[in-house]
């Protein structure tokens, strides 16, 4: 791949998968944080990316650091992605987010930069789902008490404060890929439910849509948020939410840390209002495995804590690996872009004998107009074009039957609204 920056100065020679042999001596280079799969890692190894593997996060200078000369970045959800690490790197082309969320990479500096983003919204979906089952099930029934006390050598056999979950209602806020899966599992093990969402989502089975959060928090017997990691979702759920609740009622949070009030949630426990809580995610996490754990949640009686395993476990970890691996390969070879969460998502089918160029530009009028002029002053024919537009940004693959010359490419780079120029 040659790609070049603005002022048409040639800024790296690489060969990508299927353009050139997996033991070259120089091999573009990628960088997977935080336990990723290894399945990922083989998989980029056999498109021909000299691969380096780290067990966990990194702070900024340390990111940065690392970065030098990588193309390609797989993180999971600890490891921030900011502007200063964006600004820094230039050779990086993509960033792969091995999990649902995209809160941690500065989507706005990646996008002005041309840096390609992916992630994987249902890999995992099925995992947390179960979790959560588990756990309202295991609230419900106070396993948690029953655990404890036979650890310490105390045998109460008792049914007092222990329930099934056949009739009893969830709410759940949030009703996305792993709030609709939910509905439709809880409906099967006899549950009702009911569910909040702000866009406007089609009720699956016989689940019932709440037209505000009061009224789903004051109809249930059990609440589950299941939001994103937007800005505007910090602090969403707190004292005043909680006092809404059913008195007795449990509360679950798989989705994000920061939209929880912890003490406001502990509050709620101890004082009877609510009878129990499962959190898998936190305000403040360590970056990897060991770390020491704080919570205001630690000890409280009926929590459940887990350290944000809700998408943790083998089989999904497999198939977030081979998912966001094999978009990270299909866009470095091809440029296709499907189900990127920041540029346009755009293919084009490729033709034998052709060569592909990638052109990510400022979204303005006539950008297309003056690309393809240049391609007809310098007698290029065009075989395949494909365009796509997505906010301030324009991105086009087009397919051409002969060489690409560094004129052409020089006059492309300079263009004022190129952002980044890809030769494949």
């Amino acid at each position: 791949m040659l790609e070049l920056s603005r002022d048409g100065r040639r800024h790296e020679l690489l060969g990508y998968p299927w353009c050139m042999s997996p033991d070259m001596a120089s091999r573009p280079r990628a960088l997977l944080l935080e336990n990723i799969d290894r399945g990922a890692a083989e998989l980029l190894e056999q498109a021909g990316w000299e691969v380096e593997l780290l067990g966990g996060a990194l702070e900024e200078p340390a990111l940065v650091e690392r970065l030098d000369g990588v193309e390609l970045l797989g993180i999971r959800s600890q490891s921030q992605v900011t502007e200063t690490v964006l600004e820094s790197s230039p050779s990086l082309v993509a960033v792969g987010a091995f999990c649902i969320g995209t809160n941690q990479i500065d989507l706005s500096e990646a996008t002005r930069r041309g840096v390609a983003v992916f992630n994987a919204p249902f890999s995992n979906t099925r995992s947390v789902v179960e979790l959560a089952l588990a756990e309202i099930i295991a609230l419900t029934r106070r396993l948690t008490d029953k655990d404890r006390a036979m650890h310490a050598g105390v045998w109460d056999k008792s049914a007092v404060g222990s329930h099934e979950v056949r009739g009893r209602s969830l709410g759940i806020v949030g009703y996305g890929n792993i709030g609709t899966q939910l509905s439709v599992l809880a409906e099967g093990i006899g549950m009702s439910v009911y569910f909040y969402d702000t866009a406007d989502r089609l009720a699956l089975g016989n689940a019932r849509r709440c037209a505000t959060l009061e009224e789903l928090l004051e109809s249930v017997d059990v609440v589950s948020l299941h939001v994103d990691g937007r800005p505007d979702n910090r602090d969403f759920f707190g004292e005043a939410e909680f006092a809404r609740m059913r008195s007795g009622s449990l509360f679950l949070n798989l989705s994000r840390g920061f939209v929880v009030d912890h003490a406001a949630l502990r509050a709620s426990i101890e004082s009877g209002r609510l009878a129990g809580a499962a959190i898998d995610v936190f305000p403040e996490e360590p970056s990897g495995k060991g770390e020491p754990f704080v919570s205001e949640l630690q000890g409280v009686d009926n929590v459940i804590l887990t350290p944000h395993v809700g998408g943790s476990t083998e089989e999904a970890q497999v198939d977030i690996g081979q998912f966001v691996a094999h978009k990270l390969v299909d866009y470095m070879c091809s440029g296709g872009t499907t189900l990127s969460v920041n540029l346009p998502n755009v293919e084009l089918a490729h033709r034998l004998g052709s060569h592909a160029l990638v052109h990510v530009h400022r979204n303005t009028p006539g950008v297309l107009a003056r690309i393809n002029n240049i391609f007809a002053e310098n007698k290029v024919n065009i075989e395949g074009q494909a365009l796509g537009t997505r906010g301030e940004v324009g991105y086009v693959i087009t397919d051409i039957a002969s060489d690409f010359t560094e004129e052409m490419l020089g006059r492309l780079a300079r263009l004022d609204e190129t952002i980044r120029i890809r030769c494949l």
